[in-house]
């Protein structure tokens, strides 16, 4: 049976605890939003109910009264991750006009920085969840069908695929590299793979 939330202004006996909310209608989101940072620093294997409350500042027994496993609690906040990690990829590509536009924001996707990084550990936690857990792959299946869907946009769906593919791999080898590639290599390594220009635009 799921805990009931503390009333406002209760405090645990013993005298700790933090202040609740009575009327906090985006608590729940704030949970997801804490287990993907938690996520992010410990991963799958490290994700406990006490650190994402700690993380979202809310009692520990709100978190379990949302969710009460943490099978559960990470699949919901994979599937925030995805359905956000969508709406962001789409709109790196807003203003691409050309297929100069389409390779700089491609590169740039590669080489990346702190909110790249981030995105990137939450996918590849994902993806090594659901080699354990058959039920999380239809969300790295959404994720797949969502990308590629973009980059067809510019490309076709066959150079879709294997853009979406050369880019998750050269995203790991970068997250994993001591040495940062030259970003003439990246760029070389994209161009080749979109294939010979057709004519103006992308």
């Amino acid at each position: 049976m799921r805990e009931k939330e503390a009333p406002e202004g209760h405090v645990p006996a013993g005298g700790e605890g933090r202040r609740t909310r009575r009327h906090d209608p985006r608590r729940r989101e704030r949970v997801l939003d804490a287990a993907l940072d938690v996520l992010v620093e410990d991963g799958v294997a490290g994700i406990t109910h006490r650190k994402v409350a700690a993380r979202a500042d809310v009692p520990l027994g709100s978190v379990t009264y949302h969710f009460a496993s943490l099978t559960e609690l990470c699949a919901r906040a994979f599937a925030r991750y995805v359905e956000q990690r969508s709406t962001e990829y789409e709109a790196l590509f807003a203003g691409v006009t050309s297929r100069e536009d389409l390779v700089d924001v491609l590169v740039e996707q590669v080489r990346g920085g702190p909110s790249r990084d981030r995105s990137a550990v939450l996918g590849f936690e994902l993806h090594l969840a659901a080699l354990r857990d058959p039920a999380l792959r239809t969300l790295t299946q959404e994720w797949t069908r969502s990308s590629r869907a973009v980059l067809a946009r510019f490309t076709g769906p066959e150079t879709a695929a294997r853009l979406d593919a050369l880019l998750e791999g050269m995203i790991m080898h970068t997250l994993l590299s001591t040495e940062r590639e030259p970003r003439e290599e990246t760029r070389a390594a994209i161009v080749q793979t979109l294939g010979p220009a057709t004519g103006s635009g992308t």
